[in-house]
């Protein structure tokens, strides 16, 4: 007996699904897209790393807020504090750190401008000998009227008439405190004059008559500061 076999055999009209290729994905860690993210993210936080550490190199210290002279307390109030990166060779210990204690009896032995790193060479105790009380009597027209006490000022010792300077016509006294000052009211009546108490160290005290003396009939002009 012969039995059929059915199906598709033998039938050339028939047809077969073939299966489909599978692309691999490749695996994320592989991907060079993602190297190049971390790197930049590496390079990006090395960099801040680098300018956090620059700026944490400057140290805070103390600055003059205003123009002050010799004699001059020097108190909180009287400062601000500026940030100051020091080289290789330090520096820091001829300042005074903002982070530390000033300090309460400190004055001024020189005048120093606003803005200023206040140097440890330039102050002393108020205890501290050598500062003296020196009267000057100058005419009304030669001292601005804004000067009084508290302010800082230059005095010039000049010769009446057009004469020459002495010294190049610099001044014999540099920033300087005046101590008290009388108005033009309170003056040396029909003379004109103003008398100011300067507080200056006891060698320009010298210096100011030695230049009194060098000059025939001295004109006093003083300039305020600030």
């Amino acid at each position: 007996m012969i039995t059929a076999v059915s199906g598709s055999l033998g039938n050339p009209g028939a047809s077969s699904t073939a299966p489909q290729a599978v692309r691999l994905s490749r695996s994320g860690w592989r991907d060079p897209r993602l190297w190049v993210g971390v790197l930049i993210v590496v390079v990006s936080v090395v960099a801040g790393a680098r300018v956090l550490a620059a700026a944490d190199d400057s140290t805070a210290v103390w600055a003059a807020a205003r123009d002050m002279g010799a004699g001059d307390s020097v108190e909180v109030g009287d400062l601000v504090v500026r940030r100051v990166r020091f080289g290789e060779g330090g520096g820091l210990e001829r300042y005074f750190s903002s982070l530390a204690d000033l300090p309460d009896d400190l004055q001024l032995s020189r005048g120093i401008g606003a803005g200023e790193l206040l140097p440890r060479s330039a102050v002393e105790s108020t205890g501290a000998d050598g500062l003296v009380q020196l009267p000057v009597a100058v005419d009304a027209e030669q001292v601005p009227p804004s000067v009084a006490a508290g302010s800082v000022v230059d005095v010039f010792v000049l010769p009446s008439g057009g004469g020459r300077c002495p010294s190049a016509c610099a001044p014999v006294l540099e920033q300087v405190t005046v101590v008290s000052a009388s108005s033009v009211d309170e003056g040396f009546g029909a003379s004109g004059q103003r008398q100011l108490v300067l507080g200056v160290a006891d060698d320009r005290a010298r210096a100011y008559f030695a230049a009194l003396g060098a000059v025939d009939s001295p004109s006093v002009t003083v300039v305020r500061r600030g």
